[in-house]
């Protein structure tokens, strides 16, 4: 069964759910480790008001039994707490004459909720929306554009990270850029659980008190501010994704996975645009042959060998093929688009401008929880390529074919000295060059 994915779900609505299929039985998975996700999620300097009303935490309704994947669909839900204040307005039956005269009462009345929503908010999906589906109000489009339906693929995301680490996967994220501020890699200091207990979840401290004065900015002026975060995947076997077709290219999975977060306007990998900027032989990453990794799949391991490069400047993945090195994709964050003060925009129904777009409770920035979310896909893409790489019905099916193909990749080749380096100093600090008098035997074409 192909591994997939679905969420369900309004921003007011009664709750969320997810549907995971086609992950194998045996992976450990608990409510507990499930949340540990879904609060990173909520958590960031420049988060808005909603993140104190919701405390999420998912319940497994299904494909779980004493805390073991069975094989069959996971089913998740997770309740939305507001939910109690959009009852009539959220309604899901529809409304009697008593009802509806009810909702019209309070909209006269000047209840923002009961009002339909008709000021189109720039940036957003509503006047797209509802031109696309017929809507007179644009709440029926907004309530699932919005981004609180990422809580469901975070969930999901937190049972495909169970899955990947018992293979030796990892995947993590941190906030590189907010506003036009950036890290500096040679001022990353902290240590992952350092970064995780910071503001903004950032391994540079002077770097972020920068972009947290950045976001008081955007706060005093009522608007809003984006930026960039980085997300990297260690663990990850080489040959995941293929060459042969468009849509089985591994970047272009990630890529569509990782845009397809709300306000997400950019993915690159490795050096990125930052390639188009250098001369060919300051590119690529130069293959020293196979070496011994620090680490292998599971605690206790004795060490793994791998085919090895000088540097990552691809971010793990050539032709469309992971290489062994550690993923490293990036997202570039617009600024949130519903402003504390709004500006101009039209009246849906009638087509006039007005003065102010509709207004909503806001972020000033969601750079770090766009991480988690960028984990999350980074995540569930990786859970199905290898799935479709290795197979399995069963999670130790799934890893003897792995170390079978892994063993199989290095043959019978000599032992050599790894090269390590820190994740976030892959696309950015440069590694001395390798290999400048091997042989060049010509290829044959490019990837």
């Amino acid at each position: 069964m192909p591994f997939r994915f679905l969420t369900a779900g309004e921003s007011h609505g009664p709750g969320l759910g997810a549907i995971l299929e086609g992950l194998p039985a045996g992976i450990p998975v608990s409510a507990d480790a499930i949340a540990i996700d879904l609060g990173r999620r909520q958590r960031g300097y420049g988060r808005g008001a909603r993140m104190r009303i919701e405390q999420d935490r998912a319940e497994i309704l299904g494909g779980v039994r004493h805390g073991r994947t069975l094989g069959s669909p996971i089913l998740l839900l997770v309740r939305n707490r507001d939910w109690e204040n959009w009852t009539r307005v959220m309604q899901v039956e529809a409304l009697s004459e008593a009802e509806a005269a009810e909702l019209a009462a309070l909209a006269e009345a000047g209840n923002r909720r009961a009002t339909p929503v008709t000021r189109v908010r720039p940036g957003h999906a509503d006047l797209a929306g509802a031109l696309k589906y017929a809507a007179s109000d644009v709440r029926d489009v907004l309530e699932r554009a919005s981004a609180r339906e990422t809580t469901m693929r975070v969930a999901a995301g937190a049972v495909c990270r169970a899955f990947l680490a018992v293979l030796g996967i990892d995947v993590w994220s941190f906030t590189a850029e907010i506003g036009g501020v950036a890290l500096d890699p040679a001022r990353a200091t902290r240590t992952r659980d350092e970064a995780e207990a910071s503001p903004l979840r950032c391994p540079d401290p002077e770097g972020e008190q920068a972009m947290m004065a950045r976001i008081d900015e955007a706060r005093s002026r009522g608007d809003t501010v984006g930026g960039i975060f980085e997300v990297v995947a260690t663990g990850v076997p080489v040959g995941l994704g293929s060459h042969v077709h468009w849509d089985r290219r591994l970047d272009a999975r990630l890529a569509a996975a990782v845009c397809s977060i709300q306000s997400v306007k950019g993915v690159e990998f490795g050096l990125g645009f930052e390639q188009t900027r250098r001369f060919g032989s300051e590119v690529h990453d130069v293959v020293t042959g196979v070496g011994v990794d620090a680490a292998g799949p599971e605690p206790g391991d004795v060490p793994v060998r791998r085919w090895l490069h000088a540097t990552n400047r691809a971010g793990g993945l050539t032709g469309g093929i992971t290489n062994g090195e550690p993923l490293v994709v990036r997202g570039a964050v617009k600024p949130i688009s519903t402003l504390a003060r709004p500006l101009p925009s039209a009246d849906l129904r009638t087509g006039e401008p007005v003065e102010t777009a509709h207004y909503e409770r806001s972020d000033i920035s969601v750079v770090p929880a766009a991480g988690v979310i960028g984990e999350a896909m980074v995540l569930l893409v990786l859970a199905d390529a290898v799935l479709e790489k290795f197979g399995g019905d069963s999670l130790d099916e799934v890893r003897d074919n792995m170390r079978r193909y892994l063993e199989a990749t290095v043959g019978r080749t000599t032992a050599r000295p790894s090269v390590a380096g820190a994740a976030f100093e892959t696309t950015g600090a440069e590694a001395a060059e390798a290999g400048a008098d091997d042989a060049r035997a010509e290829s044959g074409g490019d990837d």
